[in-house]
């Protein structure tokens, strides 16, 4: 390779202007395309041909399959518009195009028929020149060269080719870039769309006509028994249900306090709807951090919503819900136990479980949109005299 000195030319004078007027080409007409395809074709079909070169293949690397594929031409083996005849693949390390592809270091052949690893592909050819397209160290694409007279490539070709092998790779990194962000922005939205559309199923699950109707029929009953005192505390939970959910049905966050006053106002509306089938006990563990800690809303009532109504719809007995809270660090943790006890000529059918695998799939879609890293442990007990889940949430503080 030919050095370069204060006193000495990379080319002669007019090929230097040459190159610098293929380069400032193929930089501006870069500006207006943000299509992999179109880079490789303009590389090819003008800038290769304004070099004065008869032929050029341009490959992508197609990094499933570890093999290298030709996506643009200039000269035979693109007869027309934007096609290739006749397209060839070379696997990684075959070829002297796949040799560059596997070690990233340019090759400049003066005499192809002295190397075994030439390949044919449309006629033989004696110069070759073949450049990788580098993009953060990983060979993306080749830029191939041939031409039938031997030594017809010299180092001022290689250079020329290495440099216009860069901007190329500048401009498909910055396409990928845009492409991969773009996708990363639809997929967000989409998952925030998910999400809304969760809440607000949860909001329609958790206050759905059956459950609304009979908490009111249960408040009408306590008026005309005139059991005032029982009727206003239990319209009073209601109505802080309600305005709890339309509360928090924009919210990323809800103090734990909140949660579990909540919480208990959801279960004693559910007991005065099952008489003696429903039994709750709710313990804190270090009471005193709760003020310090926030959840995730909808995730600790979506699941008691699921829990019960599917207990209802089979008929489940002496339902038992034992809960406990605990403020650790960063991290809030439930633990709940429930147990129930089936009819014995009713067939064992734990279509709730189905519901849980719902509720895990907002689980899933908070950790991707918000990166909580939300645990859970479940584990259904089936024994003949018991039957039910333990479930265990370990779930992000989200007090600032």
């Amino acid at each position: 390779m030919a050095k370069i000195t204060q006193n000495s030319r990379l080319f002669p004078e007019k090929d230097e202007i040459k190159f610098a007027d293929v380069l400032m080409y193929f930089s501006e007409s870069l500006l207006g395309i943000d299509d992999e395809d179109e880079i490789l074709w303009d590389l090819a079909k003008n800038c290769i041909s304004k070099l004065g070169f008869i032929d050029c293949v341009v490959y992508l690397l197609d990094g499933d399959r570890d093999v290298m594929i030709q996506k643009a031409a200039y000269g035979p083996k693109n007869p027309k518009d934007f096609e290739i005849y006749e397209p060839v693949e070379r696997p990684l390390g075959f070829g002297i195009v796949g040799h560059v592809a596997q070690s990233g270091i340019a090759e400049l052949l003066h005499d192809t028929s002295k190397d075994e690893r030439y390949r044919m592909d449309d006629e033989f050819r004696y110069s070759e020149v073949c450049v990788p397209i580098i993009i953060d160290g990983n060979v993306i694409g080749i830029i191939d060269c041939e031409h039938h007279e031997k030594n017809f490539f010299s180092e001022h070709h290689l250079r020329m080719l290495l440099i216009m092998s860069s901007i190329c790779a500048v401009k498909i990194k910055g396409v990928r870039d845009h492409k991969e962000l773009v996708e990363k922005q639809e997929k967000l939205l989409k998952l925030k769309e998910e999400m809304m559309e969760l809440r607000f199923k949860a909001l329609n699950s958790q206050l759905n006509p059956h459950f609304v109707f009979n908490a009111l029929n249960s408040i009408q009953y306590f008026i005309t028994s005139e059991a005032k005192k029982s009727a206003l505390d239990y319209l009073s939970g209601f109505s802080k249900l309600v305005r709890f959910h339309l509360k928090h049905i924009d919210s990323d966050k809800v103090h734990v306090s909140e949660e579990i006053s909540m919480l208990k106002w959801y279960l004693k509306l559910q007991k005065l709807r099952y008489v003696e089938q429903l039994e709750y006990d709710i313990s804190i563990e270090n009471e005193n951090r709760l003020e310090d800690a926030m959840v995730p809303p909808f995730v600790i009532h979506t699941l008691f919503e699921n829990i019960i109504e599917q207990g209802a719809y089979n008929q489940y007995k002496d339902q038992n819900f034992e809960v406990s809270f605990k403020v650790s660090g960063k991290h809030v943790f439930v633990m709940l136990s429930y147990s129930y006890s089936i009819l014995k000529d009713m067939d064992y059918t734990p279509e709730y479980r189905d519901q849980i695998l719902g509720w895990q799939d907002q689980i899933k879609l908070l950790n991707a949109i918000k990166d909580y890293n939300i645990e859970k442990r479940i584990a259904f007990v089936d024994r003949q005299d018991k039957k039910g889940v333990s479930i265990t949430l370990k779930l992000p503080n989200l007090y600032e």
